[in-house]
């Protein structure tokens, strides 16, 4: 557009509403793009309490205006016909790049990555339908009066899947690996500087952890320096490292090795039998796993393009997809040879806004104070620009729905349903623009010191609606005079031009990422100044308070952690260092043959007890 003044919101809408109706015309396959993200969660153990079961969705049409609801689906798949003994699934990792391949908790930093994970290993303490840690897992625990101090036993027939037992020095040398300053991960952050001793031993003026104490060979006790709530829900490390394979090796080189990438091992129900890099793995059952012999003697995992996934379902070459394109759901929802589930995922995507850089010797961000997407003038222009519950209903039929806090539904006690985000609105987005100094010159709008502004965005490759659905909001963004330069870069490539790997890009202004977030609401992992996941680099001493405050003693209570985060929230709708987009429905596709399976939080059931009533998949009737 070239218009030097507010356009009218009306006006406006009809045209962007034609590009949207344009741009899913070219998706009338029904491929779509179901993009994958970084995993922010603190914990992938199984949960434990029993589900609630909802109708089938193939039971559950669509309403007359063509959209779906999440509440129609059930997470609990119907038992259909008796297990037999043994038997081989396909599950299907639905990526349009391989899975990068760093197999170990410790370690990884992509959620492909911990799907493979989830398949072979798993945490020592699992939690129930409120997130909360129970005495279910592989290893109990008991708490001090103060809260401070976690006495943990691991089960006696809890053993690595090379029969040596798992004992407290590898869990103990799991916090030593993530605390060395060599560790190239992403796990050091306030959860581990919490621990008495920990800042002194990564600083290198301590030999030992002076706050974790080995007590005997299934024994660990930790302190910690404060008492906060997330301890119980997702702030305890719980993933031990195999110390008698890890314990010889320099840490620099421990996520590169061939212990971690091509022959990994765990204490899950399955182990690793062979790994096509970046392609599959194949499972086989463990039957020492210590919550009793798994009911299938194989897995096998594969990569599927979203492009083909819909076939592979069809003729059986797949049981189970992790997440099934949701685009692609209305032309495939009566299916016939399986049954598909649905929950509120733990998620929501996002627009991004780089305000400065990740300081890799100090361990956190430096904002930069001459940022580009600085103003927060111009990013709530952005925001207003874009039609969230228009792109919910026309790319993904409902099943994902407009976003307004980063604390998303998943997480009902403390997600503000009472705050709006940013609603659509183009003319009060012109007005900003204008008002702040934004002048049109020609079809874009400059710098208010007159100088050109070009803001470079990248987005996430993956099926038929990846490209469209960026160009939508570059559209949207054009429409107000903003001069947005689109990329399109595969999941790798992106995160590390991100920043993942601390280093950021500099010609990346505006990114469109994801997240899957933690059982614990403390969202210090993703914007806390020492979280290098905390893409945008944002930084504010408001900010730094509510997140001490959120894992504060007086958090324990529960309405004083409610009205932290409702504040927080607020900061982040004000400052806007990112904003949140689609909140996301997670459909799975099971073949009917698959018995004992559920997805989501709050379920009883385990990989472990996954059967098959028959040898072969269904195939489409």
């Amino acid at each position: 557009m070239t218009k030097k003044k507010p356009v009218n919101a009306r006006s406006l809408f009809f045209p962007i509403m034609m590009a949207l109706t344009v741009l899913l015309a070219a998706c009338s396959s029904g491929n779509g793009n179901e993009e994958s993200s970084p995993s922010a969660t603190t914990e992938t153990a199984t949960p434990t309490s029993s589900a609630s079961a909802s109708p089938s969705a193939s039971e559950t049409p669509a309403a007359e205006d063509g959209l779906y609801s999440i509440n129609d689906f059930s997470n609990v798949k119907k038992n259909e016909g008796e297990a037999i003994k043994g038997g081989s699934i396909t599950f299907g990792l639905v990526s349009d790049t391989p899975f990068e391949g760093t197999l170990n908790f410790n370690f990884y930093s992509g959620d492909p990555d911990s799907q493979v994970l989830s398949w072979f290993d798993e945490g020592l303490l699992t939690w129930d339908k409120s997130y909360v840690y129970t005495n279910d897992g592989a290893a109990t625990y008991e708490v001090s009066e103060d809260g401070k101090t976690f006495t943990f036993t691991i089960r006696d027939n809890v053993n690595w899947q090379d029969g040596k037992p798992v004992t407290a020095e590898d869990w103990l040398f799991a916090h030593e690996v993530i605390g060395n300053p060599k560790y190239d991960g992403p796990r050091y952050d306030s959860n581990f500087t919490n621990i008495v001793g920990m800042a002194e031993y990564h600083d290198g003026k301590a030999k030992t952890i002076s706050g974790i104490e080995v007590l005997s060979e299934k024994k660990l006790k930790i302190t910690y320096i404060q008492s906060t709530p997330s301890l119980l829900t997702g702030g305890v490390w719980s993933y031990p490292l195999a110390k008698h394979i890890f314990g010889v090796m320099d840490v620099a080189k421990i996520s590169a090795s061939p212990e971690v990438r091509e022959k990994p091992i765990g204490f899950g129900p399955f182990k690793v039998k062979s790994i096509v890099p970046g392609e599959s793995v194949v499972f086989e059952k463990n039957p020492d796993y210590w919550r009793g012999e798994p009911a299938l003697d194989e897995v096998v995992l594969k990569v599927i393009n979203p492009t083909t996934i819909v076939q592979q379902l069809e003729t059986g070459g797949v049981d189970l997809v992790d997440s099934f394109p949701v685009d692609q759901y209305p032309d495939n929802a009566t299916l016939s040879n399986v049954e598909f589930l649905g929950t509120i995922d733990r998620a929501y995507t996002y627009m991004g806004f780089k305000l400065g850089k990740w300081d890799a010797e100090a361990g956190k961000v430096v904002p930069d104070a001459k940022a580009k997407m600085g103003d927060v003038n111009l990013r709530k222009a952005m925001w207003l620009a874009v039609d969230n519950d228009q792109v919910g209903k026309k790319f993904y039929h409902g099943l994902r729905w407009n976003a307004t806090t980063l604390i998303p539904p998943s997480h009902p006690e403390y997600h503000d349903s009472t705050n709006p985000g940013v609603a659509y609105d183009p003319e009060m987005a012109n007005k900003i623009l204008d008002d702040a100094g934004y002048k049109m010159d020609g079809k874009f709008r400059t710098n208010p010191d007159g100088s050109e502004l070009v803001i470079n965005f990248i987005s996430m490759t993956g099926g038929d609606i990846a490209q469209p659905l960026a160009q939508y909001y570059v559209q949207s963004w054009q429409a107000i005079g903003l001069n947005v330069q689109l990329e399109m870069v595969e999941f790798n490539s992106f995160y590390d031009r991100v920043g993942a790997n601390g280093e950021d890009d500099p010609k990346v202004d505006v990114y469109q990422g994801a997240w899957s977030v933690g059982i614990d609401v403390d969202p210090s992992g993703l914007y806390g100044k020492d979280a290098i996941y905390n893409f945008p680099r944002y930084e504010s001493a408001e900010n730094d308070r509510l997140l001490a405050e959120g894992i504060s003693e007086k958090a324990f209570d529960v309405k004083v952690r409610q009205d932290i985060y409702k504040q927080w929230q607020k900061l982040m709708v004000d400052e806007i260092p990112v904003f949140p987009t689609l909140y996301r429905a997670v459909l799975a596709p099971v073949n009917k043959r698959i018995l004992n399976y559920a997805i989501g939080d709050g379920t009883n059931l385990y990989p472990y007890q996954i059967a098959v009533s028959q040898d072969k998949p269904f195939v489409k009737e």
